[in-house]
């Protein structure tokens, strides 16, 4: 497993912290990005999922994209 692997959960909780002190630090930025909804879906977490998903649903392999 690679360091990113090993320690997923360590860098999720991270993730976390840092989303919640920029909530704190910079609440009108995170504000208008929370209002960028169309039909109640919020666009940047529909972008964000999709950019998850479409590599699984075209099974692009990751290992060989470095050659």
């Amino acid at each position: 497993m690679s360091v990113f692997e090993r320690y997923l959960t360590v860098w999720v909780f991270l993730c976390i912290v840092v989303g919640i002190a920029l909530g704190q630090l910079l609440p009108g930025p995170v504000q208008a990005i929370g209002r960028m909804e169309v039909a109640k879906v919020n666009l940047p977490v529909g972008l964000l999922i999709w950019v998850m998903i479409i590599p699984m649903l075209l099974k692009v392999d990751f290992g060989v994209l470095h050659r």
